[in-house]
């Protein structure tokens, strides 16, 4: 409802119709992880599920354009043996993610961080401080 809401309204600021609308980039595969985007005061708080996921498993970083990059490669291998019947079974499981965010122009790059815990990719993106606004009267001479 809300990505409707951000493609269909003009007035709908486009920085964050940016950050939020990724549809016209290429995905690795077709089976993205659910995200969240969290905004505070101080920071941008995205949240990626990927049950299982290890931080062995993913790339975080910023590419040449400025934007955020995010990988993730999942690989799992179930084994089952009966040794009565000398049969062995595997399974594979390997999925891919890569996808690229624009990001607001108040995110301060070099100070994004990263941590997997609990199957969640939490990436922190601070803010800028606010800068004070001048206003004053200029002398037309």
């Amino acid at each position: 409802m809300l990505n409707g809401l951000m493609k269909n309204n003009s007035w709908f600021p486009t920085m964050f119709d940016d950050f939020f609308n990724t549809d016209f980039m290429p995905r690795a595969n077709s089976t993205a992880p659910a995200v969240n985007v969290k905004e505070s005061e101080k920071a941008y708080t995205m949240e990626l599920a990927a049950p299982g996921i290890k931080k062995e498993y993913c790339r975080v970083g910023i590419n040449d354009e400025g934007n955020l990059t995010i990988a993730i490669e999942n690989k799992q291998e179930h084994k089952h043996e009966d040794s009565h019947r000398h049969y062995l079974r595997r399974e594979f499981s390997y999925s891919n993610y890569e996808q690229n965010y624009i990001l607001p122009d108040d995110v301060v790059r070099d100070k994004i961080s990263a941590k997997v815990e609990d199957g969640i990719l939490t990436i922190t993106m601070p803010k800028t401080e606010p800068k004070e606004k001048v206003t004053k009267a200029i002398e037309v001479s």
